[in-house]
């Protein structure tokens, strides 16, 4: 379970860090998916991992929000 939730991370930082990737990521998640792992596995796997990147992403996105807060107070 542990080397999954490395790699979403891994996933979610490259993502994050590639204008490109994001992009693509919005458009067609499995798609940018294979593009990170650079491999081609059948897309009912790949939509588990796009749903694991979403969620860390949305958790990320939720930390820097309530960090911005903090700073407010």
């Amino acid at each position: 379970m542990d080397n999954i939730k490395e790699k979403i991370e891994e996933i979610v930082e490259k993502i994050k860090s590639s204008k490109d990737l994001a992009e693509l990521f919005k458009e067609d998640p499995i798609k940018a998916i294979e593009k990170v792992l650079d491999v081609d596995l059948p897309d009912e796997i790949l939509e588990k991992v796009v749903d694991g990147v979403k969620a860390k992403m949305a958790v990320d996105d939720v930390k820097d929000v309530l960090g911005a807060l903090k700073k407010l107070f």
